[in-house]
């Protein structure tokens, strides 16, 4: 199935605006990491490697939200280290919804349920819990037992309150098709999740486990027996086809990093989440002195293997909305 249809119109209407003014790069949606700190230690992830007074710091409302403004995006993904830890995360999402913003707050849900008071449910806010596999992988995945069970019961807290939901699942190499179609099934039908993301796992410089890190021909492989059948027809799947269609290796595409830029406690990140190239103060200085042309597959060898959806969706989310053919795919989610 396609994405959600509000979120289609404002994201064809923001691009539509974009072509107008012709401007040749723009933040369809920021990554926003208030902070580095997290209650978990997964070993996919390298953010809680950050020096120790890093880890301490939480970064102000007013920043936070004055460098989603700066960029234009009309989305935002909250996330960190764990959001759930910023004593006024509520107050961040709130000002953001006001301004009329898309809100993707991300959480591993172990807090959800001590915060979740705090926040109101709108037609523009979801939750989005990582759910890296079933019980077993993600309990591995994220070193935690118990973690899972903790995060699906948060997740029916949530609905129950009137909450939209959404899961986001990385795969590494030790996932088989079936293990993508076990856990995307379970969320779908089971567990009854609003919408569902999924990516390869990127090798982050930092991330403590470095061995299970997805390849081009590995990603391909992986969603090629997964999808097959029609199944990713029935999962709510919160990506365009254009991108599942990259995933399963029936087209390529280039990457558009600073479709999805990372905004921190140190600045906006270059070129992407994924990279350590340095840091901008302004959205301005990212946009123009960021030497764009050298990233991405056959470029910089950092890329050889990404194929994650920082890069990836934006370049298609462009593609559907500039092809007829597409567009009317994605409505039909087909």
């Amino acid at each position: 199935m396609a994405m959600p249809l509000r979120q289609s119109i404002r994201l064809g209407a923001y691009l539509a605006k974009q072509k107008l003014r012709r401007r040749e790069k723009y933040a369809i949606l920021v990554e926003l990491e208030p902070l580095f700190a997290c209650n978990l230690k997964c070993g996919g992830c390298g953010k809680i490697q950050q020096p120790a007074h890093l880890l301490k710091q939480r970064m102000p409302v007013q920043q936070a939200v004055g460098a989603v403004e700066e960029s234009g995006a009309p989305m935002v993904s909250i996330a960190g280290g764990e959001p759930l830890m910023h004593p006024q995360i509520d107050e961040i999402t709130r000002i953001l919804l006001e301004r009329n913003k898309i809100v993707f707050l991300c959480t591993n849900a172990l807090l959800l349920p001590k915060h979740i008071h705090k926040f109101k449910p709108h037609r523009n806010f979801a939750w989005m819990v990582h759910i890296d596999g079933l019980e077993e992988k993600h309990d591995a995945s994220v070193r935690k037992e118990g973690g899972f069970q903790a995060a699906v019961d948060a997740i029916k807290m949530a609905k129950d309150a009137g909450f939209r939901v959404m899961t986001n699942t990385t795969f590494f190499n030790t996932d088989a098709p079936q293990d993508v179609i076990d856990v995307l099934d379970y969320l779908n039908d089971e567990v009854g999740v609003d919408n569902m993301q999924l990516s390869p796992g990127y090798a982050y410089e930092k991330a403590p486990d470095q061995e299970h890190f997805l390849g081009v021909q590995q990603t391909r492989e992986l969603f090629t027996k997964a999808f097959a059948g029609g199944r990713r027809k029935k999962w709510r799947l919160n990506h365009s086809p254009v991108f599942l269609d990259f995933l399963e290796g029936k087209r390529d595409l280039e990457c558009t990093p600073w479709g999805i830029p990372s905004y921190s406690l140190l600045g906006w990140q270059r070129p992407c989440y994924l990279l350590d190239d340095g840091y901008a103060k302004t959205w301005r200085e990212l946009i123009e002195e960021t030497e764009w042309d050298k990233f991405g597959r056959g470029k910089d060898p950092r890329c050889a293997n990404c194929m994650a959806h920082c890069g990836y969706e934006p370049t298609a989310v462009i593609a559907t909305t500039s092809s007829l053919k597409e567009t009317l795919r994605a409505a039909v989610g087909t």
